[in-house]
């Protein structure tokens, strides 16, 4: 069809270019919703009277070859004009806002006052900052949660007294199975809310750690990303520093690691932690089974993304898992525990290092 337009006539070209143009300019605000529409170029007499007139008017083939490329030319750089909205994508919306700009002037103002090499200072940003805010989250997250444990007797046992209670008043009312186990959920919720109202620990607040974490993991990923990759806007100087920075296997931080050592370190010790959390409980919910095999298919899927970023953000990836897998077993500790007035549970082990083991090799090795 393109190369059929070069071999008609000039003002029959010229009405062509015309109506494709006008075509384009209609259609381009559609086809940003995803939807083809047909619509039908619209050419006035008028219009073909003034091209045709044009074209009478040069008189010269040269002259009509520069129109049809004028228009032409016209044509095609309409398109990149109007179906560029010009606004980023909401990625690089976030890589460009104003938390991340500040974590990145975070990093570089730790590794400037340090004077250590950017290996060194994305390891000691991620340890300062996971043991100075997560640390005492998680240990806040374990207060809630004996708390809530230490709850379930409690509930349980005015569990069955309500029981009994709705029992009574369904013989008194003559209310059917179904209304029995309406009104006995509708108080037992009740009962359960004032508990931890009472004893301030509604399991809710166990969630913060998440809330906290999650989002500055994020801005450390993204601000590293900006910083080794010189988008939004960081100095370039820094990332030639990152660029000599690594260490060892990684002597450039701004380069994937194409040994995929860290990337499959970071798997392993992601799954390791989720095994640990996964022992504690041999008998759990299919509920939890499906987050447990979730987390698992996660840490699985982190190992190729490690390896196609930039190194720095993999050291950071490493080290906050590292961090973090240190921290789950002190938070095992008793000693650490008692030190933090944790409340103690039934589930709790003087050894439980030693059962964390026990069951590891029962599980895996048996």
């Amino acid at each position: 069809m393109i190369l059929s337009l070069f071999r008609t006539p000039a003002p029959l070209y010229a009405v062509v270019c015309h109506s494709t143009t006008r075509l384009v300019l209609a259609a381009c605000s559609r086809t940003c919703h995803g939807r083809w529409l047909k619509i039908k170029p619209l050419v006035t007499s008028s219009t073909y009277a003034s091209l045709t007139s044009r074209h009478s008017a040069l008189g010269e083939r040269g002259s009509e070859d520069h129109m049809c490329y004028r228009r032409t030319a016209d044509v095609l750089h309409l398109p990149s004009r109007n179906l560029t909205t010009g606004q980023p994508g909401w990625y690089e919306s976030m890589a460009n806002s104003q938390p991340i700009h500040l974590t990145e002037q975070l990093l570089v103002t730790v590794q400037q006052a340090t004077g250590l090499p950017w290996w060194a200072s994305i390891i000691c940003t991620t340890a300062a900052l996971r043991t100075a805010v997560t640390l005492p989250l998680a240990v806040y997250q374990m207060v809630i949660i004996a708390k809530v444990e230490g709850l379930q007797v409690e509930i349980a046992g005015l569990a069955k007294r309500l029981s009994y209670e709705v029992s009574i008043r369904a013989k008194q009312q003559g209310w059917s199975e179904k209304t029995c186990r309406y009104h006995f959920k509708k108080n037992l919720r009740r009962i359960v809310s004032e508990l931890y109202v009472r004893d301030n620990c509604h399991p809710f607040k166990a969630s913060l750690l998440v809330w906290v974490q999650l989002p500055m993991w994020v801005s450390l990923s993204l601000a590293l990303r900006n910083l080794s990759t010189g988008r939004a806007g960081s100095p370039s100087a820094i990332q030639e520093e990152l660029a000599a920075g690594g260490a060892l296997w990684f002597p450039d931080l701004t380069l994937p690691d194409s040994t995929w050592v860290m990337p499959v370190s970071l798997g392993l010790i992601n799954l390791l932690i989720i095994e640990m959390f996964a022992l504690r409980r041999p008998e759990v919910s299919k509920f939890q089974k499906f987050v447990t095999n979730f987390l698992r298919g996660i840490s699985v899927a982190m190992i190729p993304i490690a390896a196609t970023v930039p190194s720095s953000m993999t050291v950071y990836w490493l080290s906050s898992s590292c961090v973090g897998l240190v921290h789950n077993l002190v938070l095992r500790s008793p000693r650490f525990r008692q030190l933090c007035r944790v409340p103690a549970t039934r589930s709790d082990s003087d050894t439980p290092y030693r059962d964390m083991a026990a069951a590891f090799v029962a599980k895996y090795l048996k």
